[in-house]
């Protein structure tokens, strides 16, 4: 488990941003409960709670940016 500042990554910076909302519409409209709240829970509840954990303990340098 990681605690404290991330290290930066372009590369996922990149992926992130650049995957677009066509993608998202059409697993949305493929997919039921796809971007629903909680659905990670249902799915997957070891890894929603690993991932809640992680994202309460570590921070991004662009959290120190704001």
């Amino acid at each position: 488990m990681k605690f404290g500042m991330r290290k930066p990554s372009l590369k996922k910076s990149i992926k992130a941003r650049t995957t677009g909302k066509i993608k998202r519409s059409v697993k949305k409209a493929v997919v039921p409960g796809y971007g629903k709240k909680g659905m990670g829970w249902v799915k997957n509840p070891k890894k929603a709670a690993y991932n809640k954990v992680y994202n309460k303990t570590s921070f991004s340098i662009m959290d120190l940016l704001k």
